[in-house]
């Protein structure tokens, strides 16, 4: 196997951590939760005369916040985001395509992961080159980092410690921006911004909910989720979310479990003054993951038509990952309405994983067997993050206007350690009848394989002005400082990147009628590369330019949002290899040269409420990558995919049914890979959609059913790993059935 082929399959490591507390967790939190929802459920079930009329709704904690709050809302959209600059505002006011994916839609769709909101988003989709590693993708460019609470959680991508399984029990919503977003994200690509919003402790009165699962394959999960007051007058407030999940796959051998646990504590301080902070743990344990994909010839050149279930990893395989946040905040709102936020979070990633690669081409019914390499990894990530905002409004020529500025510092060390399989190692000899019996590897210790250093600071300043009652002009910037030292041991030279990037951020919204508004915006986004050209001398930062404008709508006061854009983005000096070695470097080091990329597209989307009872979310995306020459680029990511998904709540004395449905389309992908004759050919995977199902009724006002059918087709399809002449197949039909009891 190459170099360059283990660069790739290179990947992470395991938690610090071995005990399981979290399952435990979870069954107490239902246990209690049930206990504590018991009476007062029998008081609803058999109320008094008096209490008929002197029933309260549950009292919250109010505030700005709360307009961006989408739990208990029943909505598909929000008041307010802040994901693309540090000011609220209004999804209409935001001069770039912003989605929301909201506490309902998760519940309707059973959103567990971060892999199923961006399967289910407007203008992001996914490239799962293996069962757990994938690329997130928008407008033809990868997405590499999430954030949250508005903070960049950045990943090395080939190291994978479960970012793509990352558990939404405790976050209230997803916010995507997409389009460069260098002013709140620092460094990156122009594709789009994921943003987590935790959920906070706002309940003054206890509230909670518990709820169990089953679904194919035998997974099972069960979740708690708790808020109650701390003291009598409710000014401290504790949230408490425990999640349990497991089951096999339709892949043979696979197996996974997820453990999460959540808790945070807001603390009133005075009136204006807010303290709140938290913890989570969340736990990914893979059984039998793939490493690499199907291969795609046999070694006479025939193409091979593999079952979904078939596997290339070894009982013995295993991925396991831990990720641990601890956050602080503090917000205070002064007398002329300014707000200071002062904000620390600590991110733990640990993987540790013992995989097996099988690669070249297998023949028929064993003519010849197939390569393999054990590889087995530990990787650390720990990034601490502080960041201080503040603003408000300003009058200025009579008129008032808003003003944020804000400091992040950020800080991350990686490191990942090797241990090498002890003996020789024979291949699979009939890869056809292979059922994951391979001979599991005598392990060596750990040996450093990789590391990396990473400081970003960024400093900046916005302004909403209100030049008109209809026109909104946006403008800001942020001064960008990036320090990062790495160096991949086997395979490149160690390389230090040291950038000073200044970013700017311009838009304008003008407000055509009562519910239409036209908008314009510029933003860019800086990524640093480490990559050299023949010369030996690295090349610059790779710029992002993010052109968009086009129509925003907002009905009913808010609860439907409506868009159209038009996008142009431009990646300029992208480092492309020239296949050619760097005189003197590292052995199977090649040069790279600058070349410009450009992706030009529209969009459609509209969410939120049609009619009482009536949520829909649908939006297109078309767009098309090029190089200078006309060339096609990204061709592993779609350039159209329809996004469509709609609930409705029967009337009258179907009134206790919801149903609801959607279709996932996409079109074709493609690459292009050498085949065993050692001739390119092409990989195509023809365009294909998904047809999702639900369904829910209310048994009692407490206690919910709800049925939900993804793939109802059964649709075959597959993602590619690029260059390697691999597949990985998708997800066949599935049904889970769940409960949901609220108190």
């Amino acid at each position: 196997m190459s170099i360059n082929t283990l660069a790739q399959l290179a990947p992470a490591a395991q938690p610090k951590l071995t005990f399981r507390p979290l399952a435990l967790v979870v069954h107490l939190l239902a246990a209690g939760g049930v206990a504590a929802g018991t009476p007062a459920y029998a008081q609803v079930s058999a109320p008094t005369e008096a209490e008929e009329t002197t029933t309260l709704e549950t009292v919250t904690v109010t505030g700005e916040a709360v307009r961006e709050v989408t739990e208990g809302t029943g909505a598909y959209t929000t008041g307010a985001a802040r994901t693309s600059t540090p000011l609220s505002m209004s999804l209409r006011e935001t001069p770039q395509s912003v989605s929301v994916v909201t506490q309902q839609r998760m519940e309707d769709q059973d959103m567990q992961t971060i892999l199923d909101v961006v399967n289910n988003t407007t203008g992001v989709s996914v490239s799962r080159y293996e069962t757990d590693r994938a690329q997130f993708n928008a407008r033809g460019f990868a997405i590499n980092s999430l954030m949250i609470d508005g903070v960049p959680t950045i990943w090395e991508q080939p190291w994978s410690s479960g970012e793509m399984f990352s558990s939404l029990s405790m976050y209230d919503r997803v916010e995507v921006v997409r389009g460069a977003n260098g002013l709140m994200a620092g460094a990156g690509d122009p594709s789009a911004s994921l943003n987590l919003v935790r959920k906070r402790a706002n309940n003054r009165e206890l509230t909670g909910s518990v709820g169990v699962s089953a679904g194919s394959w035998d997974t099972y999960g069960t979740e708690g989720d708790l808020s109650f007051a701390l003291n009598e007058a409710g000014t401290v407030r504790a949230r408490l979310v425990g999640e349990f999940n497991e089951g096999d796959s339709w892949i043979d051998l696979k197996a996974k479990q997820r453990e999460t646990f959540y808790g945070t504590v807001d603390v009133d301080l005075s009136s204006d003054t807010t303290l709140w902070f938290g913890l989570s743990r969340q736990q990914n344990d893979s059984d039998s993951p793939m490493w690499g994909g199907l291969p795609i010839w046999y070694a006479d050149g025939s193409r091979t038509n593999w079952s979904r279930s078939k596997t290339t990893s070894a009982k013995w395989s295993k991925w396991d990952s831990t990720y641990e946040t601890y956050f602080i905040n503090l917000d205070h709102r002064f007398a002329n309405d300014w707000e200071l936020n002062l904000s620390y979070n600590r991110g733990e990633r640990d993987s540790d994983s013992y995989l097996l690669y099988l690669s070249g081409n297998p023949g028929r019914d064993g003519s010849s067997a197939m390569s393999s390499f054990p590889g087995s990894y530990k990787t650390e990530t720990v990034q601490d993050d502080y960041s201080i905002r503040l603003g408000g409004p300003v009058m200025l020529f009579g008129r008032e206007h808003e003003v944020a500025f804000g400091y992040i510092y950020s800080q991350q060390d990686f490191n990942a350690d090797s241990r090498a399989a002890q003996g020789g190692f024979g291949g699979v000899a009939n890869f056809d009848s292979y059922d994951g019996n391979f001979q599991a590897p005598i392990w060596s210790g750990l040996t450093p394989y990789s590391y990396g250093d990473l400081t970003q600071k960024g400093l900046y300043g916005v302004t909403r002005l209100n030049v008109t009652d209809d026109l909104k002009v946006i403008l800001g910037a942020r001064d960008n400082r990036y320090e990062k030292t790495s160096d991949d041991t086997p395979f490149t030279s160690p390389s230090r990147l040291d950038e000073h990037e200044l970013t700017p951020y311009a838009g304008i919204v003008y407000d055509l009628t009562e519910n239409f508004s036209a908008y314009a915006s510029y933003t860019d986004i800086f990524q640093p590369q480490a990559r050299r050209d023949i010369s030996g001398q690295q090349l610059a930062s790779v710029i992002g330019e993010s052109y968009e404008t086009g129509l925003k709508a907002e009905f009913f006061e808010g609860r439907l949002n409506a868009s159209a854009a038009i996008f142009k983005i431009k990646q300029d000096g992208l480092g492309e290899s020239t296949g050619v070695a760097i005189p003197g470097g590292m052995a199977g080091e090649f040069a790279y040269e600058a070349i410009d990329v450009t992706s030009e597209g529209f969009e459609l989307e509209v969410s939120g409420e049609l009619a009482p009872g009536w949520n829909l979310m649908a939006g297109y995306t078309q767009f098309e990558v090029e190089d200078p020459d006309g060339n096609a680029r990204s061709t592993r990511f779609p350039t159209k995919l329809l996004r469509t998904f709609t609930t409705y709540r029967m009337p009258g004395a179907l009134s206790k049914l919801t149903i609801g449905g959607g279709v996932n389309w996409q079109d074709s992908i493609y690459t292009y890979a050498t085949n065993p004759a050692g001739t390119r050919e092409k990989i195509e995977q023809e365009a294909y959609a998904l047809v999702n199902l639900m369904a829910r009724y209310e048994v009692t006002d407490n206690l919910t059913a709800q049925l939900n059918v993804d793939n109802l087709t059964d649709e075959e399809y597959f993602d590619m790993f690029e260059a390697y002449g691999a597949l990985t197949y998708g997800a066949p039909r599935s049904v889970t059935a769940s409960a949901k009891y609220r108190f």
